[in-house]
């Protein structure tokens, strides 16, 4: 039986193309520089949102229409709403998904039963992924939402809440390996603070690198190769998360020497949350080596919150690959819609229209971020700028040649620096409107 009698596959008509339900931008075989949108993109659908999310909000129940799902925790039901789960995803065309252990399985009463819980239903998610041919992007375990974790978990002041968390990880990992998945993601929900007067901030922060070791550790113990990432957020629920932004997770992943075992996994609403675009948070991330992969939505700028909803802005989607591109791509990361429909889109159509907006929206940022890489202008004004640092005194200053000392004594000599170039910000931002 079929979960979406009515939908077809989704199918590239063109700009042209009137059909909300074609993709007029996303043609997953098109080559844009030397790869396929397809290989570029990497499109991934979330199971908590897409196929969990029930519209839900702090004034009002949830609101979603989801005829194949009877509202029980039960193992049927799970493995049922996971088979539709992947008719979705193979109408939809997209190669990926990702999920958390609690969105996939119910959470039994022990660690046992959970466990047994989650393997009955990756039996159906490994039957489906053979049959359909699509793939985990990653895996991650959900350490945010039980009760156990309301401290938090691998910073938790109860040891055994951060025992248990461990455990869940093994699990998860063991599971993500088992349905090939090519990473594993850390989203710290409540590793944070609310309130300094009872934080021991150093303690938690150890806490917390000695539970990445042990997952790096097991995953080399059981063969498990794919990407480790940690996704930035600055807050909500915690006031504040030690994952704060793109920076602060570079930071601890030094201090603590985690820098070659993990990557990130930046989300635009996240970015926003922090004070920051994600433009900022991709070229952070980027230029240390460290970008991996990302959670594609947007917030409304109006409202303070995640909110999770579908990109569709095409200067956010450009910037986006603009930085992608110029880093060398995606390796095993991808366009992650971690983003879910509005309580107001309720029938189960909605779920194909917000999904094609935005692969439409991202597979138009990459094709203009490859016209402006082609026109070159852009990079020709950025070398401009940089360029009395190529020869003289900026290339002595950056191979090491000049102290302060001798910089004085050139300065001295000068008596003033030389004039400084425009920034041409105006004339930037209108180039860049010339290709959107």
């Amino acid at each position: 039986m079929t979960a979406f009698p009515e939908i077809d596959r989704i199918r590239y008509e063109g700009p042209e193309s009137k059909n909300p339900l074609a993709f007029r931008h996303y043609n997953a075989d098109e080559v844009v520089e030397g790869r396929s949108m397809r290989d570029h993109l990497r499109f991934s659908v979330v199971y908590w949102h897409t196929f969990r999310g029930q519209g839900a909000d702090p004034f009002g129940p949830g609101t979603a229409l989801r005829p194949w799902d009877d509202g029980s925790e039960s193992v049927e039901n799970a493995q049922n709403r996971a088979r539709v789960a992947f008719e979705f995803i193979e109408k939809l065309g997209a190669p990926y998904y990702a999920f958390h252990d609690r969105d996939v399985a119910p959470e039994g009463s022990t660690l046992s039963e959970s466990n047994k819980n989650l393997d009955a239903v990756v039996e159906v998610l490994q039957e489906e992924q053979e049959r359909t041919g699509i793939k985990l992007l990653w895996g991650t375990a959900n350490l945010f939402s039980n009760p156990r974790y309301m401290h938090g978990a691998a910073t938790s002041p109860n040891c055994e809440a951060f025992a248990y968390a461990a455990a869940q990880v093994k699990k998860a990992l063991e599971v993500t390996l088992q349905l090939g998945g090519e990473g594993y993601t850390f989203w710290g929900g409540r590793e944070g603070y609310q309130n300094l007067w009872n934080t021991d901030i150093a303690r938690e922060l150890d806490h917390l690198a000695q539970f990445l070791h042990m997952a790096v550790d097991y995953a080399k113990e059981i063969g498990f190769e794919g990407q480790f990432y940690i996704e930035p957020k600055p807050k909500e629920p915690t006031k504040h998360q030690y994952d704060s932004d793109a920076a602060a997770c570079l930071n601890f992943l030094r201090q603590y020497d985690l820098i070659d075992h993990l990557k990130l996994n930046l989300e635009t609403n996240h970015a926003t949350l922090a004070g920051h675009t994600m433009h900022h948070e991709l070229e952070v991330a980027g230029s240390s080596g460290a970008l991996g992969s990302l959670d594609a939505n947007t917030g409304d700028l109006l409202l303070g919150w995640d909110t999770d909803q579908f990109p569709t802005d095409i200067y956010l989607t450009t910037q986006c690959m603009l930085s992608v591109l110029k880093y060398g791509g995606l390796k095993t990361g991808g366009v992650n819609f971690d983003a879910k429909v509005r309580r107001e889109s309720f029938e189960p159509i909605d779920l194909f229209y917000a999904h094609i907006g935005g692969m439409d929206a991202f597979a138009r940022g990459l094709k203009i971020a490859a016209d402006i890489r082609a026109d070159g202008q852009l990079q020709g004004l950025l070398v401009e700028r940089y360029s009395n640092w190529d020869s003289g005194l900026g290339a002595e200053i950056e191979v090491g040649q000049h102290n302060l000392a001798s910089l004085e004594k050139i300065m001295l000599e000068k008596g003033e620096a030389e004039a400084n170039r425009s920034g041409r910000q105006e004339m930037l931002e209108n180039l860049i409107n010339t290709f959107l």
